[in-house]
């Protein structure tokens, strides 16, 4: 519940311009820093056309 209630007081939270430059400058956008987030992209087959619904 904790995780939760930090979670949730930190929604609407905007952050300037100067911030996100700065963490784009730590972390380039499109880096991925863990391996394994990059799992999606191995071909799940939940995500293939024949197994979508719609």
């Amino acid at each position: 519940m904790e995780h939760l209630d930090t979670y949730l007081a930190a929604d609407g939270l905007d952050l300037s311009s100067d911030v996100l430059d700065r963490i784009d400058q730590i972390v380039p956008p499109g880096v991925t820093i863990n391996v394994a987030d990059n799992m999606w992209s191995i071909g799940t087959p939940a995500l293939s056309a024949a197994f979508r619904r719609r």
